[in-house]
């Protein structure tokens, strides 16, 4: 799944690879839309697997803060609205979802644009934001012992 899920800069959203061209990417939105466009080599295209955010200590990928907030908001879409509220209660928000996260490198615009991105996969039904590898080998140490 996070190979598949991806972020095009320039355009509102997420996005699903669906198929590859011979220039392009067939990306399909994942809002209600679901409207499908080509992606181009000339468009930033990136993973959410390949994105992280910024901490006091080491960069924690997105797909762990993802997996932090759908435990916060116990798998239902973000309780705050990222459009009307304040930077000072984005910040708050966020120390609860990342408490060690570097306040001086995350802008108020990536918390926003997080909240939007984590609404938008949990309204696609995507909310297994862990890699399924990563559980099944955690699966099979546990069931060893």
């Amino acid at each position: 799944m996070q190979q598949t899920i991806l972020a095009i800069s320039g355009k509102p959203g997420l996005y699903k690879l669906v198929s590859r061209g011979k220039n392009n990417l067939i990306v399909e939105a994942l809002d209600s839309t679901h409207k499908r466009i080509p992606a181009f080599a000339t468009d930033r295209i990136t993973s959410l697997s390949d994105i992280a955010m910024f901490t006091e200590t080491e960069d924690v990928p997105l797909m762990d803060v993802l997996e932090n907030m759908k435990t916060l908001e116990g798998g239902k879409k973000a309780s705050i609205n990222e459009k009307k509220a304040s930077g000072q209660e984005l910040r708050d928000y966020f120390t609860k979802v990342l408490p060690e996260w570097d306040q001086d490198r995350v802008q108020n615009s990536h918390i926003k644009k997080l909240i939007t991105w984590y609404n938008i996969l949990i309204e696609a039904g995507i909310t297994d934001f862990k890699d399924e590898e990563e559980n099944s080998s955690i699966e099979d140490s546990s069931s060893a012992e």
